[in-house]
């Protein structure tokens, strides 16, 4: 992928995975689809593929991305799911065409037509935030521990208690800070 972006932070799980490409959101944001071809770049990556995707489609991205954040943050601490957020999902769900799929593994997948556009992708996100938000899939929202970060996350370890959204990121840099604090104080 070309180095003038950052590089995408994958997960397991696709609608938070999609929130994570506004990360650091409450200190140096980190925007990972700055221009609608990196919107077409990270839905390949997730096996949601579009030949081509236009501004207008990458503000309904960033729009659906922001409302699955703040349902997915309000999910997390037990809080009202915000009404404009529910009805940004709830639309960008029922306007696209993707059919689920079986693997030979026994695995779900998603497949878009040949002529699918970015609005068949992005319903498949929204469905995708639809079943984790409202507590269909065995896992727990969360909110990541970092200062800086705060993403939700979908924690399906086995005791639910993840602290980071990503280990090789907030995870490392905490743990890294943490350290370097002992060792100045030790």
């Amino acid at each position: 992928m070309p180095s003038e972006f950052p590089d995408f932070r994958l997960g397991k799980v696709l609608a938070t995975s999609f929130t994570g490409t506004l990360s650091e959101r409450h200190g140096d944001a980190v925007e990972r689809i700055p221009v609608p071809h990196r919107l077409v770049d990270w839905l390949a990556v997730n096996g949601l593929a579009v030949d081509s995707c236009t501004t207008a489609q990458l503000d309904l991205a960033r729009e659906l991305r922001e409302s699955i954040h703040a349902a997915a943050t309000a999910a997390a601490i037990q809080e009202a799911l915000p009404e404009a957020a529910i009805h940004v999902i709830n639309d960008r769900s029922a306007q696209g065409r993707a059919a689920a799929v079986l693997t030979p593994e026994g695995e779900r997948r998603w497949r878009l037509g040949p002529a699918s556009r970015a609005e068949d992708a992005l319903s498949v996100i929204a469905a995708d935030a639809v079943s984790i938000i409202a507590g269909e899939r065995d896992g727990k929202l969360a909110l990541c521990a970092s200062p800086t970060c705060q993403a939700a996350f979908f924690d399906t370890s086995q005791s639910r208690t993840r602290k980071w959204c990503d280990m090789n990121t907030c995870g490392n840099r905490q743990k890294k800070a943490r350290f370097n604090a002992n060792r100045r104080n030790g």
